[in-house]
Formats: structure tokens, C-alpha cells, sequence
């Protein structure tokens, strides 16, 4: 059954009751198939679905202050969808998992490509260390063709969301509060990139507050919406924890970046490789273990040979990583003019040795093979 758009009102008014999840409205579609016949039932109605009297209570208390249409519309006016378990869009990963939630929030744009996503997931006080393997291990995924998929806190989260993006690659941010509730608020700027290359998403209603409760249930949706779960840097008590338990509920591959052993910021990590989570230290650890090939590099075109035909690209080249660099800041490292560079880097992108990864950044894409000796 697929709710029509008659019966979407009441997906959002049920989910503005706490204590109505899966389970509750499942019993709800099982007695009154319609929601919206559920959110005119007597209360001894409701009883006879399975409710429990709090939950009558709950939803009673609710429906004398809420308006469904009322909040469809405030939601559709924010730019929000609101997207049932019976919705074609609804992510095909998340749809799997034991507890789905019934209305998934979802600001910016879902693509089917997001069915290969990885998630990548940390302590809120990262080290210099943690920063340095989230900012690698989630680039070199969105240059994979993986989508990033992380919770937006502070930390390995937020490192983890800039760096696919300064990738040219796709990121979903998972959220333990309403989508027009920004949590933390300094990463306001972080979530606008991350809607123009991704989604946020979110199982809580407009308004709902950044509670603490929220969040274990906001991290089995990371890991439902995931192939894996990448662990980077997480201590005994990191809630980053929580996630991992949820990946493996869901029969999910957990994998781990190690850490010193004499560091509290990895303890967590490291006991999760001992009990036998998989150990990672480059992007084709996290490849092998869910079986994804990385996009392939660039062909160059017919006639063109990737090796440089001139002392620019010759400089370019060397100057060129796997980390995406401005064209102003290889211009600056090489001593190149940026009208030389800009036309350099266009034939290298047609040669295949180099790719631009969005908004004039670049990176090395091929090693072109060594000159021959005479």
C-alpha cells in the first residue's frame, strides 16, 4: 500500500508522538489501513489496535493541538519532503533494516548512486591524526564514486562531510534534531554545501530540538543508510559507538582505523579490531570489504598521450595530488600564470592525467608512464 497524498498528513501528524515508531504505526496501518482513519479513531479504538493507555494518552494530548494539513504544508514550505516507508524515493538500504522510521525528512536531493554509501563516523575531539585519516579515507571514497553519509557533529562528522565535497563527490548528513534546526550551529555553512551536492535527512519533525535522546536513534540511520560503517578515531564512551552497534543489529561491515595504543582518543577503535572489525588504512581496504571497484580513471582521448608536451604541464603534473587543489593554488605553486594553467589543466583533462573534481579544483588522475631511455 502506498499512502496518496490525501493520507501524508497524518505520516507527519504521527510522527510529531514520540512514542509512535515503527512498531506502533505499523499496528495502526494493520487495524485502520488508512492513517488518516487512525488519527480520527476513539481513543478505545486505538486501545484495541495494541496502543498501550500512555500512547492513547500521547496521541490524544497531540491531536488536540495539531493540525496535519496545517503541517504538511509547513513542512513542504520549508523545502522539506517527507517521505513514507511505502514511498518509491525512500533510500532501499534504509528501507531494510529492522526499525525504519515511518516519515523520513529528507532536505536537498536523494540519487539512486547513494545505495553505494559509506559511512564515516568519529569522536567529537578528534586529533590532528583523526582529522588528517577522515579527510583522506572519506575524500578517496567520494572520488570512488561513494556517497559519504555522516551525522554533521563536530569532528570526524564534519570532516568527513567537507572533505567529500571538496572531492566533487555526494554526502548525506544524518540529523538528531529537525531539519530547520542546525546542530551544531557553526556548521550552518557546512549543511548549505552539503544540500547542494547530497541531503540532509532526519527522522524528527520541524522544531524537534537537538535532544540527547535523539541521537542512538539517529545513528542506526547512518548506518542503515550505509553498505559499511568506517569508524575513525573513537574513545570507550564515544556515542560514535552506538553506531557501530546498530551496523552490526543490521548485519552491516564494521570497519576501523587503527590508533596508538596510547591513546584514549582510540581505544575504542582499537578494541573493535581486536574483537575483529576489519582494519583499515587505505580507501581499497573499505573497497575489498564491500565489494565495490573504484571508479576508474579517466581515458585520455584518442591521439592524446597522457605524458606532458610542455615545461606548464610538466609543472602541474608534479604539483598535482590526490587532494583537490584550486586552480590558484597550482598556479601559485608552479609558478604557472593562470590563463597558461587554466588551458594546461583542460588538455591534461583531455589527456587523462588529470581531473577536475568541481569548482576549478584538481587532481592527479593518472601517472603517465616514464620516458623511455635511449
Amino acid at each position: 500500500m502506498t499512502p496518496d497524498r490525501q493520507d501524508l498528513p497524518y505520516w507527519i501528524a504521527f510522527s510529531l508522538v514520540p512514542t509512535v515508531g515503527p512498531v506502533r504505526v505499523g499496528l495502526l496501518e494493520e487495524r485502520f489501513g488508512a492513517l488518516e482513519a487512525a488519527w480520527g479513531a476513539a481513543e478505545s479504538e486505538l486501545t484495541a489496535a495494541g496502543l498501550t493507555s500512555g500512547v492513547v494518552d500521547a496521541i490524544a494530548q497531540v491531536r488536540k493541538v495539531v493540525e496535519p494539513e496545517r503541517e504538511m504544508e509547513r513542512t513542504l514550505s520549508a523545502g522539506v519532503a517527507a517521505l513514507t516507508w511505502h514511498n518509491p524515493g525512500y533510500p532501499r538500504l534504509l528501507r531494510d533494516i529492522g526499525d525504519p522510521p515511518p516519515v523520513l525528512y529528507v532536505k536537498g536531493t536523494l540519487d539512486p548512486s547513494d545505495d553505494l554509501s559509506v559511512a564515516v563516523v568519529g569522536t567529537r575531539r578528534a586529533t590532528s591524526y583523526g582529522r588528517q585519516a577522515a579527510k583522506h579515507l572519506a575524500g578517496d571514497l567520494a572520488r570512488s564514486g561513494l556517497t559519504v553519509v555522516s551525522g554533521l557533529a563536530r569532528g570526524i562528522d564534519g570532516v568527513a562531510h567537507q572533505a567529500a565535497l571538496d572531492a566533487g563527490g555526494r554526502t548525506l548528513a544524518v540529523m538528531g534534531s529537525g531539519l530547520d534546526v542546525v546542530y551544531p550551529p557553526e556548521h550552518r555553512l557546512l549543511l548549505e554545501r552539503v544540500l547542494e551536492n547530497g541531503a540532509a535527512l532526519s527522522e524528527c519533525p520541524l522544531g524537534a530540538k537537538p535532544d540527547a535522546r535523539n541521537f542512538p536513534r539517529r545513528n542506526r540511520l547512518i548506518s542503515g543508510l550505509s553498505l559499511a560503517t568506517l569508524v575513525i578515531e573513537a574513545p570507550d564512551d564515544s556515542g560514535a559507538l552506538s553506531t557501530v552497534k546498530a551496523a552490526l543489529d543490521q548485519n552491516r561491515e564494521v570497519l576501523c582505523v587503527p590508533g596508538s595504543i596510547y591513546a584514549p582518543t582510540s581505544a575504542g577503535v582499537n578494541r573493535l579490531i581486536r574483537e575483529g572489525a576489519k582494519l583499515v588504512m587505505c580507501v581499497e581496504d573499505v573497497l575489498d570489504e564491500i565489494n565495490v571497484r573504484a571508479a576508474a580513471p579517466p581515458e585520455p582521448l584518442p591521439g592524446f598521450s597522457p605524458a606532458p608536451d610542455s615545461e606548464e604541464e610538466a609543472r602541474l603534473l608534479e604539483a598535482l595530488a590526490h587532494e583537490p587543489q584550486h586552480i590558484d593554488e597550482l598556479s601559485r605553486a608552479t609558478g604557472v600564470p593562470i590563463v597558461q594553467a587554466t588551458s594546461a589543466l583542460a588538455l591534461m583533462e583531455m589527456k587523462g592525467s588529470a581531473l577536475q573534481v568541481g569548482r576549478m579544483h584538481y587532481i592527479r588522475a593518472r601517472t603517465p608512464p616514464p620516458a623511455q631511455r635511449s
